[in-house]
């Protein structure tokens, strides 16, 4: 599995190389449409090479679903939560019960409690 692993990365890493030198031509990244940043008191632009661009729009959008997905999920992690604790006060619960079943009993209950050894008597048949 470790190699699985080294080889896909390995292969992740060429692709991404070869993307950065087939896209380094500077681009211009404006933050509005033309001529509105003159409003807001700036140029809200910077020039930046195509692959990085690339990668960071890549990697701003699986941070985006990263966290869309854990706010999505949150309801599932809550009821885990509350049947976790459940269980560990259901746990308590038969821990209690197995010393208390193991405690020593009464000596007048345990005797009753244990069948005997003689045989019931019966009375005769009726004639």
């Amino acid at each position: 599995m470790r190699f699985i692993r080294l080889i896909f990365v390995a292969a992740l890493a060429l692709v991404l190389v070869a993307v950065a030198l087939a896209n380094r031509e500077a681009v211009v990244l404006s933050a509005f449409p033309a001529n509105f940043g003159q409003y807001l008191g700036g140029t809200w632009s910077v020039t930046l090479p195509l692959f990085l661009v690339i990668f960071v729009a890549f990697a701003l959008g699986m941070l985006a679903g990263l966290i869309w997905e854990w706010l999505r999920e949150g309801h599932i992690r809550r009821e885990a939560r509350r049947h976790s604790a459940e269980v560990a006060r259901l746990e308590g619960e038969v821990g209690q019960l197995r010393q208390r079943h193991a405690a020593p009993r009464d000596e007048v209950l345990a005797i009753l409690d244990e069948p005997s050894a003689t045989p019931a008597t019966t009375l005769p048949a009726v004639r």
